[in-house]
């Protein structure tokens, strides 16, 4: 279990938490929340060791290892496959072991490992991630270096995620996913085996992925057991119970008080006012929860325009001659609250960049309102924001005719306070970027707000205020999300971004995710369009991958077949066979059993490898 006793540390004279303790039992699955900049990501640290506690102290049972997702992979050109196989250290060690062991004792010790954390199964394991994060297999055999910070961070959850650590600690992992990677994290975490300890503002996570949540709050730390939903219900109701209680402390305070000063002068009732002292005195005062400042967005009201506000039809984009989407017949109204569905890849950003302006049409037409404003907020804004400039100096370029008065209203309006207007953007929390980047984008009042990935870096207040927000709104808006909570709230209309098309999608959100999480399941297709489809004929590059997955197999039949030879030439040692070494016959015996198991697996793999490149290359 992991056990933090009476912990306190501090920064820079702030003091972040103090005298908490808490227990995490073997296993378990925990959410930790609280507000931005409350802690979270130092107790990380603490827990990792990387800091020293003012006092107090973190422990983990003996030998216990704790993994957790690294800044970013390096852009180097090792395939992302092999990036997630090393992760694994020792399953990487003993594989290099068993290329140059020649003691027949050691050998077996290697190959029983192996054995027993299923070794042989690692790349199947790699590969099933890889894919649940969103690559394809030809995308697995590519070098880091092919992709960008974001994918490479997916990369790095993978092999975390693949070595398995006794203590997994997630910080924030769905920020770099799409909808349908989180999903798939979702399910694979409740399946995890060992103990998770997790920060995440995403609230259907924290509803089916963890058991318990720990709260950071006040400098404490307070565990509840069951869901976010569970967690809110019952601080809300323990947060009321204080309050009345500390409601009735200051009624009978102010009742005791009022009699001792009323007969404290009195002789008669002096003996019953100083008791009455005494008893205000001993009082422990109850206090009322203090309410944390609340998080706001103001958006401002556009003016209405008739509908349509935008219409396509038989259009076509993509980029240079390469059409990514065809045949859209669209309508967009200013009362619509659109959410794009669709994997990654299939185009809902390329979408996204047409209504917005900015992508032309490759062929047919699109008609919007002449007085037509657009905000556009997308994740790479926010890290395209001036550094050394303050949130009042960005405002300032956007609208030099407005008095500062007023652009700190606005920013206030956004949960940007006087502190936070004049602090430089790169000292700034990645959740107040984000609410400036969604200023500047509400600026112009648009009559179509277009949000790719809004909920990054905003913690729980910060989206709820969020969906109040979207939802008084009065222009439409169109929402590329992987936070579920955020589109089941807001969105009232869904569109399904496939196979080049844009349709809307008739079913709920909820049968999107069953959906998603079960893609062998039988869909219900069209039976002739499904019989035109003729099946691809593997690419050269997955040839090749399973050509070389068949020499891998090969070779590591022959390594086994090797160490079957030394153990049989032991096994005919008559000497072995002796009273006085009758012991060690059983241990070899043993050892040989072993090294036939792993042959035995060996060869099965071989033969389901052989089967897959033999179907190809028919």
């Amino acid at each position: 279990m992991l056990k933090i006793s009476d912990i306190t540390y501090s920064i820079s004279g702030r003091t972040l938490v103090e005298n908490a303790s808490v227990t995490i039992p073997t296993g378990h699955k925990v959410g930790l929340v609280g507000r931005n900049g409350s802690g979270k990501t130092t107790l990380f640290k603490i827990i990792r060791g990387e800091m020293v506690l003012d006092t107090g102290s973190v422990s983990l049972p003996k030998g216990w290892k704790i993994g957790g997702v690294s800044q970013e992979v390096p852009g180097n050109e090792v395939s992302l496959i092999d990036t997630v196989l090393r992760a694994d250290t020792e399953r990487e060690a003993l594989m290099a072991e068993a290329e140059t062991a020649t003691d027949p004792t050691r050998i077996a010790e290697v190959q029983t490992r192996l054995s027993d954390i299923d070794a042989w199964s690692a790349e199947a394991r790699a590969a099933s991630i890889l894919k649940g994060l969103g690559f394809t297999h030809q995308e697995q055999q590519m070098p880091c270096s092919a992709f960008s910070g974001g994918w490479r961070m997916r990369v790095a959850l993978a092999a975390v995620l693949f070595s398995e650590p006794d203590l997994l600690l997630l910080d924030e992992p769905t920020n770099y996913l799409d909808l349908e990677g989180a999903l798939w994290l979702e399910a694979y975490l409740v399946k995890y085996p060992h103990t998770v300890l997790i920060v995440s503002h995403d609230r259907e996570l924290l509803n089916r992925s963890v058991g318990g949540i720990l709260h950071l709050e006040d400098k404490g730390l307070i565990y509840y057991t069951g869901t976010y939903d569970m967690f809110a219900k019952q601080r809300a109701q323990k947060r009321a119970l204080m309050a009345s209680a500390a409601k009735k402390q200051d009624a009978h305070r102010a009742h005791l008080q009022a009699f001792v000063d009323r007969f404290k002068a009195k002789a008669s009732k002096a003996k019953q006012a100083q008791s009455r002292v005494k008893a205000l005195e001993r009082m422990e005062t109850i206090r009322a929860p203090e309410d944390a400042a609340r998080t706001v967005f103001t958006f401002p009201k556009p003016e209405e325009l008739s509908p349509p506000i935008i219409a396509t039809e038989k259009a076509a984009v993509g980029y240079g001659e390469t059409v990514v989407l065809r045949n859209l017949n669209l309508r967009i109204d200013q009362d619509d609250r659109i959410a794009l569905l669709g994997r990654n890849g299939e185009g809902k950003s390329t979408l996204s960049k047409l209504l917005s302006g900015r992508l032309d049409l490759m062929e047919g037409n699109m008609v919007s309102s002449n007085k037509l404003r657009i905000g556009f907020f997308a994740q790479h804004q926010v890290d395209e924001l001036y550094v050394d400039e303050t949130p009042l100096q960005h405002l300032m370029r956007e609208r030099a005719s407005e008095g500062q008065a007023k652009l700190r209203a606005r920013l206030a309006g956004f949960g940007l306070g006087p502190d936070q207007a004049d602090t430089e953007v790169g000292r700034l929390s990645g959740g107040q970027k984000a609410r400036l980047s969604l200023l500047l984008a509400t600026l112009p009042a648009p009559h179509l707000l277009i949000l790719d990935e809004p909920t990054n870096h905003l913690d729980i207040e910060s989206r709820e205020a969020l969906v109040e927000a979207l939802t008084a709104y009065s222009g439409a808006v169109i929402l590329v999300s992987h936070d579920m909570h955020l589109l089941s709230m807001v969105a009232d209309r869904l569109w399904l971004v496939k196979d080049g098309h844009v349709a809307p999608y008739e079913e709920d959100l909820q049968a999107y995710r069953k959906m998603l999480l079960a893609p062998d399941t039988a869909k219900k297709t069209d039976k002739k369009a499904a019989a035109k489809l003729k099946p691809k004929r593997p690419s050269r590059d997955q040839i090749l991958a399973l050509r070389a997955e068949v020499r891998k197999c090969e070779a590591r039949m022959a390594k086994i077949e090797d160490m079957r030879n030394k153990l049989a030439t032991k096994l005919a040692d008559p000497e072995l066979y002796e009273n006085e070494r009758a012991g060690d016959l059983g241990v070899w015996q043993k050892k040989y059993a072993e090294v036939m198991e792993a042959m035995d697996k060996a060869e099965d793999l071989w033969m389901n490898a052989q089967s897959k490149l033999e179907k190809a290359e028919a």
